[in-house]
């Protein structure tokens, strides 16, 4: 949500190659869909339907956070590890509850 609404501030990367790329990418309108697919897969992890198409498209959004940090911003990456750590327990509840009905027998 804040990447449409803008409500949290946040400050600008100090590496100017980092710079570069944002203003490329916000130019570009490319942060829309980046946004769009993060309150997307939101939605669909809280209203609980498709729960597994939510994480696959949050995973990619993570890796895209993750490489930005690893080689764009190393000293802001905390935020990154900790949606990650977040995404792996969600990741692990959900595989809890769908793998048991695999070997339901009907």
């Amino acid at each position: 949500m804040n990447g449409f609404l803008n409500f949290i501030r946040q400050p600008p990367p100090a590496n100017p190659l980092a710079i570069q790329f944002l203003v490329s990418v916000s130019e570009s309108h490319f942060a829309a869909f980046f946004f769009a697919v993060q309150v997307l897969g939101g939605v669909l992890l809280l209203s609980g339907y498709f729960v597994p198409l939510a994480l696959t498209a949050l995973a990619a959004e993570l890796y895209n956070i993750l490489a930005f940090h690893l080689t764009l911003a190393p000293a802001s990456i905390a935020p990154a590890l900790v949606a990650s750590v977040l995404w792996v327990e969600v990741l692990a509840i959900a595989f809890e509850m769908s793998v048991p009905q695999l070997f339901c027998s009907v």
